[in-house]
Parts: structure tokens; sequence; C-alpha cells
């Protein structure tokens, strides 16, 4: 759920968001159409999980924000977070709704470079300031990072900043070419060099969840295990359904959110405000004209990639962003960098840990 386009008070240079500066608000009737669908789903599923994301969501204010939340029951509600919004009136209505929080964090300051203010000043010391706020009320948090430049011999002063700032778990983003952001990436021995070498700051001492590492260990055990669980690529696919702002409804990546294509549209399955959001999912395949071509480009990922298994196939907007709009493309960018380095960079650690042991 975007609940404002705004990305108040941060400029960050690799955003991929196109309305980033303008701040549209999301309508109450758009929470409680999407909430119709949703109470249904909770109800059965407990884990059901509702993530405000898509912008900067404090930025729409916590009247706003509250009174979007109000329709849903039984979902845990989550936002993400740049942190540089956050006093002690956030962390009370966090901490009385029972709000799951992420914080958008890229490491220590000399990491941290490419999130900024708008008027271009480092950002590093205003997010600490919401993260220690975070602590002082007793608020879990998990953290994402983008990884600009991922130089192997900066992961274990990446890692241990980590784990020092007190997170639950740790997504890890090398830095992809999508939406407004054209920035052509890291040469993949790079990367992969850089996954090993996070991998094994992480072996040495276990103590924070990296979502990658995990993601690689999980598909060894199920292979090991002899496929008793479906692997990545023949999973049922999940939509994974963003409903930005205007009640526009984006499946599988949300970074498509807010562009237009003159041969694909908006890449939009509907609008809530016209069709409830079950009927926009039961009716995915019709309702989407660029499904089909994706699709295509799985089969062609299945046909050509020895890491599909692992990998799944590329996700959409990469495919769009890195292959002059086509959604049928194979390999990108983003797979070989956050994909492939990853796989190898995982096992090749395993495969160090293992012969010196």
């Amino acid at each position: 759920m975007q609940p404002t386009t705004q990305c108040q008070p941060l400029d960050c240079t690799y955003c991929y968001l196109p309305f980033r500066k303008l701040r549209h608000l999301m309508p109450q009737a758009v929470a409680d159409t999407v909430a119709a669908a949703v109470n249904v789903w909770a109800a059965a599923d407990s884990r059901f999980e509702v993530v405000w994301h898509g912008g900067e969501p404090l930025a729409a204010g916590r009247d706003h924000l509250a009174a979007l939340m109000a329709p849903f029951q039984g979902a845990k509600h989550t936002v993400q977070t740049n942190a540089v919004l956050l006093d002690d009136a956030w962390c009370a209505f966090l901490k009385e709704r029972d709000v799951g929080v992420g914080i958008s964090i890229d490491g220590p300051p000399s990491m941290n470079t490419h999130r900024v203010t708008r008027a271009g000043h480092p950002a590093f010391r205003l997010i600490m300031r919401g993260v220690e706020r975070l602590r002082r009320h007793g608020i879990p948090y998990s953290a994402i990072a983008v990884v600009s430049d991922p130089d192997p011999a900066s992961a274990q002063e990446f890692y241990d900043f980590f784990v020092g700032l007190g997170c639950r778990s740790l997504g890890v983003n090398i830095e992809e070419h999508e939406g407004v952001n054209t920035t052509a990436g890291s040469p993949p021995a790079r990367a992969t060099e850089f996954w090993e070498a996070l991998t094994c700051a992480w072996r040495a001492h276990p103590v924070l969840e990296v979502r990658e590492i995990s993601r690689v260990l999980g598909f060894a055990r199920t292979v090991l295990d002899g496929g008793t669980a479906p692997l990545p690529a023949e999973q049922v696919w999940d939509p994974l359904p963003t409903v930005a702002y205007d009640g526009g409804v984006v499946l599988l990546s949300p970074e498509l959110a807010g562009f237009h294509d003159t041969r694909l549209g908006d890449f939009t399955t509907g609008n809530v405000l016209d069709t409830g959001l079950a009927v926009l999912l039961e009716q995915a395949e019709e309702r989407t004209p660029w499904l089909a071509e994706f699709w295509r480009g799985i089969d062609a990922c299945r046909a050509t990639c020895p890491y599909v298994a692992f990998c799944g196939g590329a996700h959409p907007a990469n495919r769009y962003f890195e292959h002059d709009g086509r959604m049928d493309g194979t390999r990108t960018r983003y797979c070989t960098a956050s994909k492939i380095a990853l796989f190898e960079g995982v096992t090749r650690h395993a495969d160090t840990f293992a012969h010196s042991h």
C-alpha cells in the first residue's frame, strides 16, 4: 500500500520512484475497498501482512495513516521508513498499534552517501536519530540496505555496523537500474566477491539474519532434502499486489507503479475504486496485458539459465528497464549481481569453509 508518493525529507540518488517529490495522498476510499478483500484473507491466515511502502509512509501524517489503517481487521501492519521523521509521537503511534517497522539505511556514514536530504546533505545523522528513538521506546525493527558499490573490502564493516545497529534482520539490495535510476551497476566479479566476504563475516558471527544468505541456504536445504518443497522456479506465482496511492494495482514489481508505456500501458491490472481487489487478482491474466510477455521471458530463462531453479526468473521491472521496454528478455544486471553473484558468493564461501575444515 502506497499511502503517499512523497519521500520527505530525503532524495536518495538511486531512488526509482518517479513522483517522490510530490505529495499525492491515498484517498480513504482506496483503503476501505482494499480492506474489504484483505479482511477476508486475514481471517483465514493470521500471518497476513499489509506493508505501507513506496514513498515515505510517515510523510502521510499520523492522522491520515491512522485513518487508512483503521478499516483493516486481523492483518499485521508494517511500515518501511527512512526513519528521519520518527519522533516520540510516531513511536507511540507504532507501539500502540503493534506496527512492524523496517528502516532503510545503507550502512555506516561512508556507505550511506547516496541517502541525502533534498538539499543534498548527508542523512546519516538524521536516520540514526530516528533509530535511537525506536530503541528508546523498545520497538524492534528490521533493516534494508542498498549497496551501490559492492566492495568486498567493506563487507566486514558493513555487517558489523548492522549487528551494532540492533536490527532483527537485514535485507541487502545491490543498486539496480530501474525506474528513474539509470545507474549501470557493478561488475559481476566484484558482486560475487562482496557476497562471499559478507557470508564470511556472517559465518564468523551469525547473530543477524541476512535475508539473501538465508535464501541461498534455504534453497540448498530444499535441494538436499530431495525436493520435498517446491523450488522458486516451481512455485505457484505470487502476484504481490501493490496498491498505488490512487488505487491502481500493479502486480509482481512495485517499481512499475507510476510509469506508462505506449505499448504496455500503465502496467496496472485495474483500479480498486472500479473493481474489487479480489476480482482483480482472480482475473489477473486477462486484465494485465504485459503478463503474457513476461511469462515468455520466464520460459526463456528456464530454457537457457542454469540458475533459474534458485532465481525463479528475472523480475518484470528489471526486464522492462534493462531490455528497452521488453518483458520477455532474460538475464539482467539485477540477476547477475543479486541472484547469480549471490549464489556463487555464498557457495564459494561454503566450499572454502568445507575444505579448510
